[in-house]
């Protein structure tokens, strides 16, 4: 014991001489008294760190901070440091240029982000991450000098434009070296107890990816009573003497998940209730990888827990303003593509020698699980499935054809299904629409595979943004995982991140088959 009397943390010896933390109070201390300075810091903070939930969707609360730093940096960098090399530039008013640096500003912070800069899922090392750094501004001052050109956005001339960029580019690689040394995974994240240490609470302990931990420390697990079986690591298994409030707040807990086998095991519930009332959030097992992990784990789902889940909900709104949104970007991007288009119905023609048809119909299912005709170019065969069995397409699928291989390279055999958007038979964004014979398939598999189709099918959707090209039936019950968290969490501007994100699959070719 301390001359103090304050808490302290001990090793024992679990029945298999492995080591187990044991915290334990000194005689004649409540462990309702807890200092008012530590509970004020962790509740004026606790909700800043880890993910934060923007708009139905989840960021890490470190890369939101790196955005928002490197926005202001580049609106800085327009006003202040821009118009040294060149002091003329000087006289034109404060007042004038600001918007336009918010603006370039914006489009240089929307163009690292179609990189995949901003995402806790990029497993690059600082190399990588640089050279799409260099992608990501060259690809914004390209934007910024066209939509100039367009609607003479800027005062300034392209070579302003562009030592702009040049210097903004010298700043965030200075930023993001300093960034990934000592930022990333290191600050900001929250401290996480869990209450239960059999299986369903081990399945945290397997995410061992810097990437999957980006937003919280696990500080240790809790056994529900004497007798759980234990699956978790000894080390990391705690004995707290019941007094899990005062444990949380002396160690500064931001979070307790709930993750015991069996719901019917007792649980802590008068500490449980005195955390919650003190600030610690508490959260529950799939809710917890929810957010770390940004799909909804079909092994650890409960019915109970779909009911009482936020999400999942209708807005009249939001699908009238969707719908919109829909109706005036498919119809801009079959006017802007038209030239692409013909070109590439051109090559699938000569390659055919004139046999086969340019366009390839086939019946997908849609909303609420209508079926309807989805088109794209041909890119196999035109017998590609004469024996009329449905088949997957696999690795170096030798029903593809050299023209069809290159279009499916950057997303050029998917053009048509614009008129799919257009006509409401799909949206920009939302689950990518399967055939009904694999539809008939893999509801077989999880019942819960019919849930994608509450929403219309997109273009492109959440899970191609996080999950590679697959082909089977577990590729697509992996892809599930993604397309249930967008279900359960779309909204337009999700829709918009998902379009932004989508870039970097055209441009780095990510998934192609």
């Amino acid at each position: 014991m301390s001359a103090q009397g304050s808490p302290k943390i001990t090793l024992i010896r679990s029945v298999n001489e492995q080591p187990i933390l044991r915290h334990s109070e000194s005689e004649g201390v409540s462990a309702d008294v807890v200092t008012s300075d530590k509970m004020s810091v962790f509740s004026r903070l606790h909700s800043l760190r880890g993910k934060v939930r923007l708009f139905g969707h989840f960021f890490h609360a470190q890369f939101l901070l790196l955005a928002v730093v490197e926005y202001l940096s580049f609106v800085s960098v327009y006003l202040f440091v821009s118009p040294l090399l060149d002091t003329t530039r000087l006289s034109s008013p404060l007042a004038q240029r600001w918007p336009e640096a918010a603006f370039a500003g914006m489009i240089l912070v929307l163009a690292i982000a179609s990189m995949g800069l901003y995402d806790a899922r990029q497993r690059e090392g600082i190399k990588g991450a640089l050279i799409r750094l260099m992608v990501a501004c060259l690809s914004g001052l390209l934007a910024m000098i066209l939509l100039d050109a367009l609607f003479s956005l800027f005062t300034t001339d392209a070579a302003y434009i562009g030592e702009f960029v040049l210097l903004a580019i010298v700043y965030s690689i200075g930023l993001r070296i300093y960034f990934y040394k000592f930022v990333d995974g290191n600050v900001l994240q929250r401290r996480v107890l869990v209450v239960g240490a059999g299986r369903r609470a081990a399945s945290i302990d397997k995410l061992r990816r810097k990437t999957d931990q980006r937003g919280f420390e696990l500080v240790g697990y809790v056994r529900t009573s004497p007798d759980e079986p234990v699956q978790v690591g000894n080390h990391k298994l705690l004995d707290i003497d019941d007094d899990i409030r005062h444990f949380a707040v002396e160690h500064q807990i931001d979070e307790i998940v709930i993750a015991p086998d069996d719901r019917r095991r007792r649980l802590p519930l008068e500490g449980l209730i005195d955390c919650r009332m003190s600030g610690i959030s508490i959260t529950d097992l799939l809710d917890f990888f929810e957010r770390e992990t940004e799909k909804i784990r079909l092994d650890l789902i409960q019915p109970s827990w779909l009911i009482y889940a936020e999400g999942f909900k209708r807005n009249i709104l939001r699908s009238v303003a969707k719908r919109a949104f829909d109706i005036l970007i498919s119809s801009v991007m079959l006017l802007i593509c038209a030239p692409l288009m013909a070109l590439t119905a051109l090559a699938i023609l000569l390659e055919g020698k004139g046999r086969g048809p340019v366009l390839y119909r086939q019946e997908r299912v849609g909303r609420d699980g209508r079926c309807f005709n989805l088109y794209k170019f041909r890119s196999m065969r035109a017998d590609a499935e004469k024996d009329g069995v449905a088949r997957w397409a696999q690795p170096n699928d030798s029903r593809i054809t050299r023209v069809g291989s290159c279009i499916r390279k950057y997303r050029l055999d998917e053009l048509p299904q614009l008129w799919n958007i257009f006509v409401s038979d799909m949206s920009l964004v939302g689950p990518r629409p399967e055939r009904p014979e694999f539809v008939e398939q893999l509801s077989k598999v999880n019942a819960l595979y019919k849930e994608r189709h509450r929403v219309t099918p997109g273009l492109a959707g959440w899970a191609q943004v996080c999950y590679p090209y697959g082909a089977s039936r577990k590729d697509s019950m992996e892809k599930l995982q993604y397309d249930l968290y967008y279900v359960k969490n779309h909204g337009l501007l999700f829709d918009f991140y998902i379009l932004v994100q989508t870039a970097e699959i055209i441009f780095f070719k990510k998934g192609v088959r």
